[in-house]
């Protein structure tokens, strides 16, 4: 067996967006005519850049090798014109390769990814979702001006009941701590300490003790301010603090561990064990946010896990990206004992369900495990090229101003 072609797709995301504005998904073929699927989450230039990495990393490292090479394959691309460092672009594009080639390695033999990964160990995933507003941009700098569930706590009170009492999450995500910008860290106003108390006190009043608050932000604050907000929020009892100051020091990271009772958690932006280790060393979070379409795929992150679980943290996969992302975050949850708590994009419904033949289930707030073979998933190609992406912006983009206009 080996890989004989290969396919890359940009689909647009139709609003309201929720998971980005585009999902960059890459299909491999082997010589015996074996699919498999996978998903870059990469932001760093546009997707039209990014499947032309793909593209160029599969003919270099995989076109005519056995799929079952993951190993080789990851060292190879790691090692490409001499680099041998995590690299979040190549990352990304490793990351959707290794898992398409996971996905035919998994139908080969007939067995879903988590039974070749070490097996099953939970029965259903525990999962939180954001507070999504209910229509309209989920881009805070083209929202900002209205009212909405990241500025206003009856709203978002309203929000994270609803996503209790109706669809049974037992936790949810809201990022009310103000703007982020390319000038990162800063220091948080006191009008945006002020909002933040405020919202996680009106979501703890209105979910009391059915979920937990996950109190995201955007890597926006210099230690010290992180520590002033934790403190504003800590009597809340959130159940994390994420990304409280930008990814590039966890140094910075750990000082703020060090100040607050609130767990930190972090690793969207991570890639390879080389940079969570790191983290885990310097005790800088006890919460670890893989993304799968980054981390640098389902077998590095198998390993991440286990270094976490060696400093006795949690695994929390990150998703906000595509439903291909979203599987291989189940597979890997699924086998992984120190797993905490699955993102989902709501329910996995809507536009995630459309670009998929089976979609993914979330029931009473579980996302259930798909016992397929493979990953779980199949695209619907018709779909995926139905929606072909034309923008301009990218994925996910900071304000190009300081805070303050300063």
């Amino acid at each position: 067996m080996h890989i004989a072609d290969i396919k890359t797709f940009v689909v647009n995301n139709p609003p309201p967006q929720i998971g980005g504005r585009y999902f960059i998904f890459v299909k491999l073929t082997t010589n015996d005519g074996i699919t498999g699927w996978g998903e870059a989450y990469v932001a760093t230039a546009g997707p039209d850049v990014i499947v032309k990495m793909i593209e160029d990393v599969a003919a270099r490292h995989l076109h005519g090798h056995d799929p079952h090479h993951i190993e080789r394959f990851w060292r190879a691309s790691y090692s490409s014109g001499f680099s041998q460092r995590p690299d979040i672009t190549m990352a990304g594009c490793v990351s959707a390769l290794e898992m398409a080639c996971w996905d035919i390695i998994g139908k080969a033999a007939g067995k879903p990814v988590h039974q070749l990964l070490g097996g099953r160990v939970h029965e259903a995933l525990r999962s939180y979702t954001y507070l999504y507003p209910p229509s309209g941009s989920v881009y805070p700098d083209e929202t900002e001006e209205k009212k909405n569930v990241y500025n206003d706590p009856d709203l978002a009170a309203q929000a994270a009941a609803l996503y209790v009492e109706r669809d049974g999450f037992s936790a949810v995500k809201f990022d009310p701590a103000g703007p982020y910008t390319n000038y990162d860290p800063h220091q948080p106003r006191l009008v945006d300490i002020e909002l933040s108390a405020k919202m996680v006190k009106a979501v703890r009043e209105a979910v009391g003790t059915r979920a937990d608050i996950l109190f995201g932000t955007h890597g926006q604050f210099t230690p010290s301010g992180a520590a002033r907000m934790a403190r504003a929020i800590e009597p809340y009892d959130p159940l994390w603090f994420e990304e409280p100051c930008p990814p590039d020091m966890p140094e910075a990271m750990a000082e703020i561990a060090a100040k607050t009772s609130i767990p930190i958690a972090t690793g969207e932006r991570l890639t390879s064990k080389y940079e969570f280790l790191r983290v885990l060393q310097l005790k800088a979070a006890q919460i670890l946010q893989p993304d799968l379409g980054r981390s640098g795929g389902l077998l590095e992150t198998k390993k991440i896990a286990a270094l976490a679980e060696a400093h006795h943290a949690l695994v929390a996969p990150h998703c906000y990206c595509g439903p291909v992302v979203g599987a291989a975050n189940i597979q890997l949850a699924a086998c992984t004992p120190n797993f905490l708590v699955l993102e989902a994009i709501k329910d996995w419904g809507g536009f995630h369900a459309e670009l998929l033949k089976k979609r993914l289930i979330c029931e009473n707030g579980m996302t259930l495990i798909p016992t397929e073979p493979g990953l779980g998933v199949e695209v619907d190609e018709a779909v995926a090229e139905a929606n072909p992406w034309t923008g301009g912006p990218l994925h996910l983009e900071m304000r190009a101003e300081p805070v303050g206009g300063v």
